[in-house]
């Protein structure tokens, strides 16, 4: 059961300037800052009120976010809502058909995680995310 949106994730070409906005401009909190080497970006996690914000810096050229962000610019990249069970969210949309990303879900800056195709929403990338500390599998 989606409960919530966990985060809103925004493409950057540079990490460290955009929190100098979301951080030192608007007060937002950085609750995580780390580097996914699986997905090629250095993230950030920004907390407001009981969801965040996700800043994705491409770490390489050949990464998909830089890929996204030559095509796309900066901006808008992806909504994630938050599940208490990221897998049975999984089951239940292969069940329906939904086309994914991710046929399993797998460890992300926001806990578990996986993504729906954006086919399968009319053009928007999702993402559902459990946090670690409420992740059963």
């Amino acid at each position: 059961m989606i409960d919530k949106i966990h985060h809103v994730g925004i493409a950057v070409r540079d990490l460290d300037k955009s929190l100098e906005f979301y951080r030192d401009v608007l007060g937002l909190h950085v609750h995580a800052i780390d580097t996914v080497e699986d997905q090629g970006v250095r993230a950030a996690l920004l907390t407001i009120g009981e969801s965040e914000i996700e800043l994705l810096e491409p770490t390489h050229a050949e990464a998909n976010m830089a890929k996204f962000i030559e095509r796309k610019g900066e901006g808008l990249h992806h909504i994630c809502f938050n599940t208490p069970d990221v897998d049975g969210e999984l089951e239940v949309l292969k069940q329906k058909g939904v086309e994914l990303v991710d046929q399993k879900s797998r460890v992300g800056l926001a806990g578990m995680i996986c993504f729906l195709h954006p086919k399968a929403s009319r053009g928007v990338l999702v993402e559902l995310a459990t946090p670690m500390d409420v992740y059963r599998g």
